[in-house]
Formats: structure tokens, sequence, C-alpha cells
């Protein structure tokens, strides 16, 4: 296999130009477990680890490898090899990670195109769907949404669901399909380019590693149904995994997400929320919080309906979020700092008491 064929393309080349490559091989992560990699090259699938200098060099998770990542590594053999180096990535998907109020959690990297995928009979839900286009837009990657399970809901619910989202959300491809039937699956497979790698966004349930094993034309992931007591989809994916398809394009999966925290991600809202955003260019205050100043015109909208109001509470939660987030984020780099001169001045204590 080629590294064309893994997705790589001139940005990621211009990147390896750049920082002058050793005699290390090039390839991309295709499956993450606990700090153990699998790692796709020219010359075949390698387990790898990374270097301590790299580990210790990380000041975050962020700066470790995550699927999706083209990597500089020695190989040794097939179950052992060292990844010395991560190339810049061009794109990411993260979200705040869960019960960490100022982590990031990194779900994938170097992305075109992200599959937001909801199920019709149960798990359709506009607020969900703008927080997903909220990442993906902060990441610099490219949003669909792909409504599963249509086999399982009549005609007049599936255009009901359809035109929500036309109202609610502009610019976005919607494509629907049924894993049962297959309706809609050749209208997918011509949204899926040669040597374009896509991520596959959702909940558990709705039907991803289905439609994962439908387009290889392979078993490659376990199915499960919905869980009877719960009403919910079981956790059939436990790491990310990147998939080759037969068609050329480049598939990563990921284990499904039951939140969907905001982080730092003040230009995805605002794309994501753009007609919010061209009112709010006509409010009387530039520091407007759209809450309760008065001139405000994007309140004025929601209020008189031109702002679809639930869009417009949506909005206002995602900022309250956002700005936690971020304040969250600057007193753990002040703790962090703190911390740092005081470790300083006992080193400077100990070896003065010394002399």
């Amino acid at each position: 296999m080629l590294l064309k064929d893994l997705g790589f393309n001139a940005i990621p080349e211009k990147y390896r130009t750049e920082i002058k490559p050793g005699d290390f091989e090039v390839g991309r992560v295709i499956a993450e477990h606990k700090e153990r990699y699998t790692v796709t090259t020219e010359k075949g699938e390698f387990e790898a680890e990374i270097t301590g200098n790299l580990r210790y060099s990380a000041s975050s998770r962020e700066d470790f490898p995550a699927v999706g990542d083209w990597v500089e590594l020695t190989i040794y053999d097939p179950d052992f090899s060292i990844i010395h180096r991560i190339l810049p990535r061009y794109s990411i998907i993260s979200r705040q990670a869960t019960g960490k109020t100022s982590e990031i959690q990194i779900i994938a990297t170097n992305m075109d195109y992200a599959f937001i995928a909801q199920a019709a009979d149960r798990d359709f839900n506009l607020n969900r769907l703008e927080r997903y286009l909220t990442i993906c837009y902060t990441g610099r990657v490219t949003p669909i949404i792909l409504i599963t399970k249509t086999d399982l809901v009549d005609e007049k619910q599936l255009r009901q669901m359809l035109e929500s989202i036309r109202q609610r959300i502009a610019n976005v491809p919607v494509l629907t399909v049924s894993n049962t039937t297959h309706d809609g699956y050749d209208e997918l497979k011509r949204n899926i380019e040669n040597g374009k790698t896509y991520c596959l966004l959702g909940s558990s349930g709705i039907g991803k590693s289905t439609l994962i094993n439908n387009l290889s034309g392979k078993t490659l992931m376990k199915t499960e149904t919905i869980s009877d007591s719960t009403g919910k989809g079981r956790h059939t994916t436990s790491h990310r995994e990147l998939v080759v398809l037969p068609g050329g394009g480049i598939l990563i999966d990921n284990p499904g997400m039951r939140e969907v925290g905001i982080a730092d991600s003040e230009s995805g809202l605002h794309t994501a929320f753009d007609k919010i955003m061209k009112y709010a260019m006509n409010c009387k205050y530039d520091d407007c919080t759209h809450t309760s100043e008065t001139g405000c015109a994007v309140r004025a909208a929601a209020e008189s309906g031109e702002i679809d109001l639930d869009a417009y509470e949506n909005y206002l939660k995602m900022e309250r979020e956002k700005d936690f987030f971020e304040s969250s984020v600057a007193e753990r780099r002040k703790k962090d700092k703190s911390f740092g001169k005081m470790l300083k001045n006992y080193k400077k204590d100990v070896n003065k008491n010394r002399h």
C-alpha cells in the first residue's frame, strides 16, 4: 500500500520537507490502544510506542499521537517500532475531556470531512447536531450530516426531520441511509472521494459499525443491537480505527460519544451559528452577550421568531461552556506556573544550602 492510499497528500508532504526528515519511515496511525499504536507504512502494519523524549516533552495529552496522525518512526520488527515525531496536523476533531474541565481529548486528526451520524428512530437531536458542527468548524473539518436507520421511520417523519434541519442549519449537505435496505448507499458512496479522509461522529447504537462493514464489504467491526433495558446503544468500538475503503476513501471510526463538550471553540461557534452572528453585527454594543443588554439585535430576533428560539438557547449554553472551559484552562496554567516557580525556588534553596 502506498502512502497516498492512506491519504498522504501535499500538506503532510510539505510539512515533512520543511522539518528535514531523517532516516525514518513515514506512516499513519490507524489505531490506538492505551499509548500503544498501530501504524501503517508502505512496508506494512506495525505496532509502535513513542520515544521517551517525546513522552517527556509532551505538555498535555494533545502532544501524543492520535488516530489519523502522520508520524516518523523506526521499524525494528512487526511488534516493536518507535515513533520519533508527529507531523503537524492540518485538521483535528477534539472535545472537552469527559470529567475534566480544562483538558482536551483528541478524537481524530488530519481529516477532510466528518460524517455527523444520527439515527432517525431515536437519536435525532438538533442541539447535538449543532455541537458536532461546532467542533468540526473549530477543527477545520467539513461536516456532512448523515441520518441513519431511515427504514425505522415513515416517509412523513423523515421529511419532517429533514425540514427541521434545513430550517436551523444552512450550507451543510444532508444524506440519508438505511443499513437494512441499503437505500441511500449509492449517494453516500458518491460523496466519498478517493484519497480523502472521513471521520464518523455520533452516539452508540446508530449503526456506525454496520455502516463501515457495508462500505468496506468486510466484517471489520463488531455490531450489537440497542439495549432493551435502556433504549441506548451499546458501545461496540472501544478504540478509534482507520479503514481504507475499496473506492479509495479513508474512514476513521470513533467510539460513540454520549457527551460532546465544547472546548476553546469561538470560531467554530460563530460558523455553526452564522445566522445569529449576522444579527449580532447590529447589536448596540460590540461586546454584547446577547442575554440582557438593551439594543441586542440577536435577542430581538429570537423573540420575534426570526431566529429559532431553540437554536438561540443552544448557542447561549455553548457560549457559557466555552467561557467556563477557557477560564478553567487559564486557572490551570496559573497553578502550573506557580508550581513551576515554587519548584525552581526550592531547587535554588537546596543548591544554596549544599554550598
